[in-house]
């Protein structure tokens, strides 16, 4: 059998410092960590990541049945996506289904988030005779429709309330609120809002939590900070800013890039003695690219007694893996096992992302098998991830082995996958195999990005001459991309003669509606793209552009 492979530790400065009192038996034990890692090693399995048969107790045989029964349902309602047609099934001729079976399903599907399908059950109980459809199912219909940005259908619910002689509510006024706010009304959740304020019902604190969510997400920042200045006054103020409230508030300054008011926000939670979480400080740790301000909160997050969950851990080493100090962010992936936090898929892609990023192919294959074993399946991210890493080694023989695995097991390569491959031949200087690829590319319907476009510029302006560079410059704006301040340095750093720099410092300072409109006759045998299959807004600006955003994870994510 071959021994696994040493990896061989840069010194650990930048590991965050580690508190070994008893109370922080949780802390990770880096400083105990000196010259080596052993890669296989750090990712042998966990006994609490095994799989373990539950032991389940029923009440009676009766309780036994009806348990079963409940689960298959479920589970068939899971495998077909509808949960009507499921319940139909269930329900004897001209016999109600037990109420039990109904609320059960209703409760549990609220819990799983499927929204769609509560909607689905509540409409067809609406219409069913032996159903008595009261209030509280109103409530949790205008509820979904609201998590679903709805609105239309949300009005309608509301109207008929009114008409039953429901009296309006903050349920139902926050649930529309938030319908307008996830349908992209922004204004109509405003308006909302305000009737709340000065009419009534009285705004709770989730409809404070809402307004604020729906104004960082419809980018109104003023109108958040605001609302939450005005909360922020006690005398006046209807209810105290609780710890979901701050926390949006330190989302928005770090969406806006105001990276000082939300480490004030930090400050001022403290002060009104509003207590502070991982998720605090994962979000300020969401803000910093540099590793070790990264560590540093962490740090400060550990002496304030914090356990690090599963997003500080990832953050952590994301930060180390972008650093390209991958030996560190194996040992912080193995910490995070070592307390018994349970990776998730993400965490698994980031790691395998920190030895992609240096080329470490070997390392980057164990954590890749890793994920199967521990019973998490490779997605497209992996799967691109793991093709970077070949090409960060300059194995591109390797690479396209990998390219063919990649479909050999079931997936399809999107833009950032072939953008990927592309890179890879335009740092090889191959550009045949590089307009293979992008051919290949068109062929197969995916349209090119503009990381693609100033990948082939900065290639054949390299590899060919100068004019080719500027072929491709103006074809990015044609396809509906204006080049971006990347772009327009490496056109710029591309002009070796006088002609040519005068030439491309017009391109960079011109109006990109100059450009617009120009067609390349010379790329004609590629179709265009049409202005609406760019709203998707999938640029890929790299493999790190296939996971979620961040910042939004932090505090999104835990509410």
């Amino acid at each position: 059998m071959q021994m696994p492979q040493t990896l061989f530790l840069k010194p650990l400065i930048s590991v965050p410092a580690i508190n070994l009192n008893k109370q922080n038996a949780y802390a990770p034990s880096l400083a105990y960590r000196r010259l080596e890692v052993v890669c296989l090693g750090m990712l042998k399995p966990r006994k609490f990541m095994q799989k373990r048969k539950k032991v389940e107790v029923f009440k009676d045989s009766d309780d036994e049945a009806d348990q079963k029964n409940w689960r298959r349902l479920m589970q068939e309602i899971d495998e077909s996506g509808f949960a009507v047609p499921v319940l139909r099934s269930r329900r004897d001729k001209n016999q109600a289904l037990p109420k039990d079976l109904v609320l059960g399903t209703l409760v549990r599907l609220k819990q799983l988030k499927k929204w769609n399908l509560v909607s689905e059950i509540l409409e067809w109980l609406r219409t069913q005779h032996w159903w008595d459809f009261n209030e509280m199912d109103f409530l949790m219909l205008i509820t979904a429709y609201g998590k679903q940005g709805d609105f239309i259908k949300a009005e309608r619910v509301l109207s008929y309330m009114n008409k039953k002689g429901y009296a309006p509510g903050v349920v139902s006024h926050t649930a529309l609120m938030e319908a307008y706010g996830r349908g992209g009304q922004t204004n109509k959740a405003e308006a909302t809002f305000r009737r709340m304020q000065t009419s009534g019902p009285e705004p709770s604190a989730l409809t404070y939590q809402i307004i604020l969510k729906t104004f960082v997400e419809g980018n109104k920042f003023k109108e958040a900070e605001e609302v939450f200045e005005q909360l922020m006054i006690d005398e006046t103020s209807p209810l105290k800013p609780d710890q979901k409230l701050f926390h949006m508030m330190i989302y928005m300054h770090r969406k806006a890039g105001s990276f000082e008011k939300a480490r004030k926000i930090l400050s001022v939670m403290a002060e009104r003695g509003v207590q502070q979480s991982t998720v605090t400080y994962n979000s300020l740790m969401s803000f910093e690219t540099n590793y070790k301000e990264v560590s540093r909160i962490y740090d400060q997050m550990q002496r304030a007694g914090l356990k690090p969950d599963v997003v500080s851990y990832a953050l952590l080493i994301h930060a180390y893996g972008k650093a390209r100090r991958e030996e560190e962010a194996l040992a912080v992936f193995e910490e995070m096992l070592d307390a018994g936090v349970r990776p998730t898929h993400k965490a698994y892609n980031i790691l395998l992302d920190a030895f992609a990023i240096s080329g470490m192919v070997e390392q980057a294959q164990t954590v890749f098998k890793s994920m199967r074993r521990d019973r998490f399946t490779p997605d497209l991210c992996s799967y691109t991830t793991m093709l970077s890493a070949y090409i960060n080694a300059s194995d591109m023989d390797g690479a396209e082995k990998f390219f063919r695995r990649l479909r050999q097991d079931g997936l399809e390569p999107n833009v950032v996958t072939y953008g990927t491959l592309i890179k890879g031949y335009a740092k090889a200087n191959d550009l045949e195999k590089m307009m293979e690829k992008y051919e290949e590319m068109q062929t197969c319907g995916i349209k090119a990005n503009q990381t693609i476009y100033t990948t082939m510029m900065d290639a054949h302006g390299k590899n060919q001459n100068f004019h080719s560079a500027v072929l491709w410059f103006k074809e990015m704006e044609a396809r509906g991309f204006p080049p971006d301040q990347k772009a327009k340095n490496i056109l710029l750093s591309l002009a070796k003669t006088d002609e040519e720099r005068e030439e491309a410092n017009q391109l960079a300072n011109s109006d990109t509606n100059n450009l617009h409109g120009w067609t390349s006759h010379w790329l004609s045998k590629y179709p265009s793209d049409s202005e609406d299959e760019h709203e998707d807004g999938d640029n890929g600006e790299d493999i790190t552009s296939l996971k979620e955003d961040q910042g939004s994870l932090m505090v999104l994510g835990h509410q």
